[in-house]
């Protein structure tokens, strides 16, 4: 009975060792998607195709990485971690973003027009909620959107089809500029609420009609829960992976629309901003010290990378806008 007892915490431990060791590899992020696979075979230059393209790839590169689609698992290990599904929130936010605008913008000629039926299908199926494990599951409905996407860009770069277009102007950049503003904003807050901060309320400001229907705090104490904070750190950290992949394709996408506008250092700016935020993490843990205290603060860093992109794409915006 003595020897049985000990067998079976020998065995549990290494049933839990060997789960650990699975949560290691599970927990290794995709890399990010470099420009030179948005090129097609032939050589050919096809507006639009380099978007669709990183679209396509970050969305599988999230269902086939180690582990597959974790945020929706149930079981063990993957019911125990936290990071990845945190950076695969992050990374699909994102991409239901560019969906959104691909099906809005980028592949309508004007605000009369109709709205591409491939793409409309694509965005209501990234639109499941990312935990979804039953009937349909997220990942199936998420491939489904993978393939509609292949068909209009196998729609739109067919010479003899043109009913399937990517329309590449200022315009139309702009209004995907201005959803990224609003993402990098609420994460850096997000993030530099970690150490806590009493907050003015400015929601009224510049505007002495404005109103709001129930009256706000004067002041607020803003802080980030401790059980939080890794999650937080981690959906931007998948966030800004997303979104480094969309800004490489749609560099070359839009590059005759930053040339005329004399925007691409502008634009550059903000992928090597992006590219800060995906360094590698040497810490096994996400610390958060109190501001100049002892212990290092990763949010606050990380919060750092995402302001000062945030105010290169504020930068461009404007430029597009006036020049």
């Amino acid at each position: 009975m003595k020897m049985t007892w000990k067998k079976g915490v020998a065995l549990a431990a290494l049933i839990c060792f060997i789960g650990y060791l699975i949560a290691i590899w599970w927990s290794a992020e995709p890399d990010v998607i470099e420009q030179e696979v948005y090129k097609l075979d032939n050589g050919r230059q096809v507006t639009g195709y380099a978007t669709t393209t990183s679209l396509i790839l970050t969305v599988e590169a999230l269902l086939d990485k180690p582990g597959g689609w974790l945020s929706n698992d149930v079981t063990p290990p993957s019911i125990l971690m936290d990071n990845m599904p945190a950076f695969e929130f992050g990374a699909i936010e994102q991409a239901r973003d560019l969906a959104l605008i691909m099906r809005k913008e980028f592949s309508r000629s004007q605000s009369q027009s109709t709205a591409d039926k491939d793409l409309l299908a694509a965005h209501s199926k990234l639109n499941i909620e990312h935990t979804s494990w039953l009937v349909p599951s997220a990942e199936s409905e998420y491939r489904d959107a993978v393939k509609l996407l292949k068909l209009y860009r196998a729609r739109m770069i067919a010479p003899e089809n043109p009913d399937a277009q990517f329309y590449a102007r200022a315009d139309n950049l702009n209004e995907w500029l201005k959803e990224i503003q609003k993402r990098l904003g609420s994460m850096s807050q997000r993030l530099s609420a970690s150490v806590g901060q009493e907050r003015l309320n400015t929601d009224l400001s510049g505007d002495s009609s404005a109103r709001q229907s129930t009256p706000g705090y004067v002041a607020q104490e803003i802080k980030t829960s401790w059980w939080k904070i890794d999650d937080v750190f981690y959906e931007t950290r998948g966030a800004t992976w997303a979104l480094l992949n969309f800004m490489k394709a749609v560099e070359v996408d839009f590059a005759d629309v930053l040339k005329k506008k004399n925007a691409q250092v502008s634009f550059r700016q903000i992928i090597r901003e992006l590219e800060e935020t995906q360094q590698s993490v040497w810490s096994p843990l996400i610390l958060n010290g109190s501001g100049f205290g002892v212990v290092a603060n990763h949010s606050l860093v990380m919060a750092n990378y995402v302001s000062r992109a945030n105010a290169a794409v504020i930068d461009l915006t404007n430029l597009l806008t006036q020049g």
